[in-house]
């Protein structure tokens, strides 16, 4: 026969079990630190406090201002390149856009003022740079080394979770050229630009074709004096625009992009009209995930309509032609509507040059046929490091940094965690963007995601919790063969891919549309991780976290909540299966 301690499930020699004093909500204190203050870390810093309880909150944003990217970059005719109507929060639109597709600035106002509005600014120190991050095993913590930047002191901070929401349009990627560092003229970066700089009666070279030349160019060519020499080695779709098609399903002409002031005293004054309009520029968006399939009817029909576009605009030059069309698939490159772009490069004030740049010189550039072209200005729009590890140094267990884990190309599971880093979380981690459909709803998943992590710690008294390694590689493997078929993988260079734009992998990308990503990020599977619990008593009865048989309801709360209206869930008439609810998105577990 057993003794006592075995009858009551305790193991020889375990502690003894006791009822842990607490309601079954088990709010226990956390400590939640994240690095970013933009797209990502504004909905955070909104959701965590909203959902959780008992959590101490820090966000540390580098920058003077938060926004991220929008903050960051600051160069001529910097704006959305898809329909401000769907480049907001799902909880907090804006019927005020000024623009089709708004400027960098008014993008920034609109985060700031979410940020305002919903109280995420209680949370974000600016100007505060993390410099470091440690697994602290023993403490079962991150230890982080913290830069005040405006007074340069360095302090330490602890945090049961940490959380990057760094965005993946950050760290600017300098071209390697050989003496970029000793060009003497005025030198730039997209992402680093000085917007006091002069530019009239200037020589001005532009290296690049992607999203962020696509926008320079046109206006920097529109400058009195100007004379533009763009270096783009490669060809590039120019797209129509993203919401030409929803324009004209609403009546409006996709040549006029600016909004009057009636039109939008009209969205504001109608809610419901105001959310039609956004239903069908996110219909239309969500419903062309077939283009990204190669050889399919719909990958076929942009690529003869684009030709035929990109033709027309260039007709004043038609030697350009075949220079900037490519022979890869649309969308093998991110696709960029780049409004007056084309246009732009049939100007008697700009000369497209295809060959490569052999060098810099303190006056100019030297191409790889001998000539050199004199310069005042050399602006870089070369990109950023995508999905590539944090600027500062991220040490998980054992010591392994996540740049060797990410080496020789990034892996996560899901996008949000990795193997071997407990409780780091990611927003906007590798395989978070979208070639086509809504991007900020796939980062509000995100951080419903990460908000369910963190309340499963919390909750259920586990003091870690990480990817199993094998459910990281079967992500990893299922990444890879969704690609296969995939523009993506077409013959071009881009930032959706690994070592630097020209590998095999794509790690940019989430495997799948919009809506797929939604339901795969919906509910986590909770099998898929490992857990540590927090001290002897929770791993010896891992129903510890039950508590003393009493709710929070009963004490800070509502003690009849299930009755409420918003609670109830009304069965749909004598046919519940036909509930529109449920047909137009099926439920889940």
């Amino acid at each position: 026969m057993g003794s006592v301690n075995d009858v009551n499930g305790q193991a020889n020699g375990a502690p003894k079990f006791t009822l842990k004093d607490v309601t079954v909500e088990n709010l226990r204190p956390l400590r939640v630190v994240m690095v970013g203050a933009g797209f990502s870390g504004i909905c955070a810093a909104v959701r965590i406090p909203e959902k959780l309880r008992n959590i101490d909150l820090t966000v540390y944003e580098k920058n003077e201002e938060i926004g991220g990217v929008w903050y960051l970059n600051k160069y001529p005719g910097l704006a959305c390149d898809i329909p401000s109507h769907s480049y907001q929060y799902s909880f907090a639109p804006n019927p005020h856009w000024t623009r089709m597709y708004a400027p960098g600035r008014e993008i920034q106002q609109y985060l700031k003022d979410v940020a305002s509005k919903f109280g995420a600014t209680r949370f974000i120190k600016t100007s505060h740079k993390v410099e470091r991050a440690e697994w602290l095993p023993s403490e079962k913590k991150w230890k982080l080394a913290v830069k005040n930047v405006a007074t340069g002191e360095t302090f330490e901070d602890k945090a049961d979770i940490f959380i990057t929401a760094r965005g993946q349009l950050n760290e600017c990627n300098w071209p390697d050229m050989p003496g970029l560092e000793t060009f003497k003229g005025k030198l730039l970066h997209s992402g680093d630009w000085d917007d006091s700089y002069d530019f009239k009666n200037k020589k001005v070279g532009v290296i690049g074709n992607g999203s962020s030349a696509i926008q320079i160019i046109p206006s920097l060519q529109k400058i009195e004096g100007t004379k533009l020499t763009c270096f783009m080695r490669s060809p590039t779709w120019i797209s129509g625009a993203f919401g030409d098609n929803a324009m004209k399903q609403l009546g409006l002409d996709p040549s006029q992009t600016e909004f009057t002031e009636a039109q939008r005293q009209a969205f504001a004054s109608d809610p419901a009209g105001y959310l039609a309009i956004r239903k069908v520029i996110e219909d239309d968006g969500n419903l062309i995930h077939e283009s990204t399939i190669q050889g399919s009817d719909m990958q076929k029909f942009l690529i003869e309509h684009f030709r035929q576009d990109m033709s027309a605009r260039l007709a004043a030059k038609p030697e350009l032609f075949n220079t900037i069309v490519p022979t890869f698939s649309p969308g093998c490159r991110r696709l960029t509507p780049g409004v007056g772009f084309l246009e732009s490069l049939t100007k008697d004030n700009v000369e497209v040059v295809n060959g490569k740049i052999a060098s810099v010189t303190e006056t100019g550039v030297v191409l790889s046929t001998g000539r050199h072209v004199e310069l005042d200005a050399l602006a870089c729009a070369t990109g950023f490091r995508v999905s590539a590890p944090p600027p500062f140094e991220v040490i998980g267990r054992d010591g392994l940094t996540l740049a060797q884990r990410w080496t020789p190309y990034p892996e996560s599971y899901l996008s949000v965690t990795v193997d071997g880093f407990p409780n780091y979380f990611m927003m906007f981690g590798p395989n978070s963007a979208i070639g086509f459909g809504s991007l900020t709803k796939i980062l509000e998943a995100e951080t419903d995601y990460v908000v369910r992590l963190i309340r499963k710690l919390q909750k259920e008294d586990y003091a870690t919790l990480e990817p199993k390694p094998e459910r990281v590689k079967n992500f990893s493997d299922y990444c890879e063969e969704y690609f296969k078929d995939k523009v993506y993988t077409d013959n071009c260079k881009s930032w959706y891919r690994s070592e630097g734009g020209q590998g095999d992998r794509i790690i940019g990308l989430w495997p799948g549309s919009t809506l797929h990503a939604l339901e795969a990020l919906r509910t986590p599977r909770w099998e898929d991780f490992v857990y540590e619990h927090v001290d002897e008593q929770a791993a010896g009865n891992p129903l510890r976290w039950l508590g003393n048989g009493w709710s929070e309801t009963q004490k800070n709360g509502d003690p009849s909540w299930y009755i409420n209206p918003e609670e109830v869930e009304v069965p749909f008439g004598p046919k519940p299966e036909e509930n529109p609810r449920y047909k137009a998105r099926p439920w889940s577990h």
